[in-house]
């Protein structure tokens, strides 16, 4: 069940949206309803420096834009750095007395190739210098935007177009997902979650901690990509439910590196559940599923000890 709601999720403070219609995303995009949900918990008072990617493609095609507040688009592996270099820059007006002094919230934004691989160095800078920021991951679990090509959040056996499946022995070549939230509870910075926009007021709550925070946050959210993970597009949110039902992808949060469960179930649903809807795991071999329910298992069971519910 879900934890109740506190007084950040439950209400929605901006009717207005920042993130508007006219973008390019696919049909069913989650990644596209995540960016607008961070967007409404975020409100006007925030600067955004977005990664090359999927959102940066559909968003930006000059001369329009979706972005109704200040927006840049950065290189691929650098959000983070662009992020804290106006963090940095911004502090440093407010005392020259060149701006007023106000909470301006600082977000990065990148895929999971530009957090998890590409803008990794950037990122851990940015959080172990400990800038008053905030970062988002939206994690398709692959390089969608340049044809599906695997990342380091690529999960055991999905088919990419550079890890197809082969004849023999087809499970050897695939690798675990990088668990990026733990790796940035390993920077002791004083807030980590994950989200996914299926549970869209968790994911408002957790976004408005994040930019209320005092120094580096990062939310890491679950954004099911239809045309990536071989799905129906109407599929979306029902497959990224799974997801949590499941324990594939847990929602959990890290204040000051205390662990709580944001949806905590013991009675978790199969991991097979999650998996045969999904085209790029067609096929895959019974002892490789057996192998991807033992690694949930395994990690959902680690994160209740953490949190005290086991």
């Amino acid at each position: 069940m879900m934890e109740p709601l506190n007084v950040y999720a439950s209400r929605l403070v901006n009717s207005k949206e920042f993130f508007v219609s006219g973008h390019k995303s696919c049909q069913g995009c989650a990644e596209a309803l995540a960016v607008r949900l961070v967007g409404k918990a975020l409100g006007e008072n925030v600067i955004v420096s977005c990664a090359t990617g999927c959102m940066e493609v559909v968003s930006s095609a000059f001369p329009h834009t979706s972005w109704d507040v200040p927006w840049f688009h950065t290189a691929f592996g650098n959000a983070a750095a662009v992020a804290s270099g106006t963090e940095a820059g911004i502090k440093a007006q407010v005392r020259k007395g060149r701006l007023p002094e106000k909470e301006t919230v600082i977000l990065g934004m990148a895929g999971d190739g530009g957090t998890t691989d590409i803008g990794f160095q950037a990122l851990s800078g940015a959080m172990e210098r400990g800038h008053n920021m905030m970062f988002v991951c939206y994690d398709n679990e692959a390089y969608m935007n340049t044809g599906i090509q695997r990342s380091s959040a690529t999960p055991l056996g999905a088919r990419t177009t550079t890890t197809p499946a082969g004849k023999i022995n087809p499970g050897e070549e695939f690798t675990i997902k990088k668990n990026m939230p733990e790796i940035m509870v390993s920077h002791n910075i004083p807030y980590v979650a994950t989200a996914c926009p299926s549970y869209p007021l968790d994911l408002i709550e957790k976004v408005q901690k994040a930019a209320k925070t005092k120094g580096p946050a990062y939310v890491h959210i679950l954004s099911v990509c239809p045309t990536g993970w071989r799905i129906p597009s109407e599929k979306a949110i029902w497959i990224g439910r799974l997801a949590i039902e499941t324990g594939v992808f847990p929602l959990f949060e890290v204040v000051n590196g205390r662990y709580k469960m944001t949806f905590k179930d013991l009675e978790l649903r199969p991991v097979e559940e999650y998996l045969k809807p999904q085209g790029r795991f067609r096929g895959l071999a019974p002892e490789m599923m057996e192998k991807f329910q033992e690694q949930v298992t395994d990690n959902y069971n680690d994160l209740l000890k953490k949190s005290g519910l086991k």
